[in-house]
């Protein structure tokens, strides 16, 4: 029998795991009747990853397929969930494992992040030149992960007509979200809409929720508003289930298993991860850093001759 272990982030906010679950019940039916479909999460709740992998191999399991329900490819997907995975393959030898990719970069990505401006009123199609797109994410140590956040952003923008998309961060690494604002009134923005990219509600959209209200308050000259995360929308189903196709099929493109980053990394990193925090870290992270940010803005070629066109322009603030 085949299984499937879907793993989910796991937050000390109920809803948030809810979210996962019933995103997951959602999903059963488009799947293989015969698969046996698990649902697991790495952290702040049960089941774990291990008990996942206990759950499906005392089902039966002579195959187990591991999903993991996150956005980028960062220390989680990378070295967390293999970690885990290592310690079911010593305690299960005759049970085959596939580690499947993160959500990533994937043509409903986009479709998604645009759906969520639609419902606040906003047509990408006909964007308005003074209207700029704060493109949020959460933030973290890994470079990598950091930098996928500018490459969705950039294919965002590939696909709208808003001439200033600039990716942010909630924390952990800058640009921040006041940055960003401020980078988009420097560059004649009067309407700023922040579009997080995150996966399930939380301790950080709830602070993100209130920081919103700040700074209405605080740029009153411009107007700032905050569109949908990206969430479990319907068509993130499409998503897992190519995610699931493509392990099953054996078409992984991502090898945990020689990822000179994982290899590195597990030397500093304990084998079991059990965190005792959420990813606010404890502390705000709305403060000012002291290292030079890149920053991108955008000259939309709408507004050039084919021949002088820009693609890009850096700037350092």
């Amino acid at each position: 029998m085949k299984a499937v272990l879907l793993v989910g982030h796991g937050s000390r906010d109920p809803e948030g795991n809810s979210q996962v679950r019933e995103f997951i019940e959602e999903l059963k039916p488009r799947l293989d009747p015969e698969l046996l479909v698990e649902t697991c999460f790495l952290e702040f709740e049960a089941p774990t990853i291990g008990q996942g992998i206990d759950a499906c191999a005392q089902k039966g399991a002579s195959k187990i397929v591991v999903i993991p329900i996150m956005l980028l490819p960062a220390g989680h997907s990378k070295i967390h969930i293999p970690a885990a995975i290592d310690e079911g393959k010593e305690k299960y030898p005759k049970i085959g494992f596939t580690y499947g990719r993160p959500i990533g970069i994937h043509e409903e990505t986009i479709e998604i992040c645009l759906s969520r401006l639609r419902e606040i009123g906003e047509d990408p199609d006909e964007a308005e030149k003074d209207t700029a797109i704060i493109f949020l994410g959460r933030g973290g140590s890994d470079p990598d992960a950091n930098s996928e956040l500018y490459k969705i952003a950039r294919l965002f923008w590939e696909k709208t007509k808003y001439k200033l998309v600039e990716p942010a961060f909630m924390g952990v690494t800058g640009p921040l979200v006041k940055e960003g604002i401020e980078r988009c009134i420097r560059l004649g923005a009067q309407k700023i809409i922040i579009l997080p990219y995150f996966l399930f509600t939380g301790i950080l959209i709830k602070r993100l929720e209130k920081l919103v209200c700040d700074f209405q308050s605080e740029y009153q000259q411009q107007e700032i508003k905050l569109a949908g995360y990206f969430g479990f929308h319907p068509r993130l189903q499409n998503i897992i289930e190519d995610r699931i196709e493509e392990a099953l099929q054996g078409e992984v493109k991502m090898n945990c298993d020689t990822c000179q980053y994982r290899i590195m990394a597990m030397e500093h990193v304990e084998h079991h991860h059990h965190h005792d925090h959420d990813h606010d870290h404890g502390h705000h992270h709305e403060h000012d850093h002291n290292h030079h940010l890149e920053h991108v803005e955008h000259h939309h070629p709408k507004d050039d001759h084919e021949d002088n066109r820009v693609p890009e322009e850096v700037a350092k603030v």
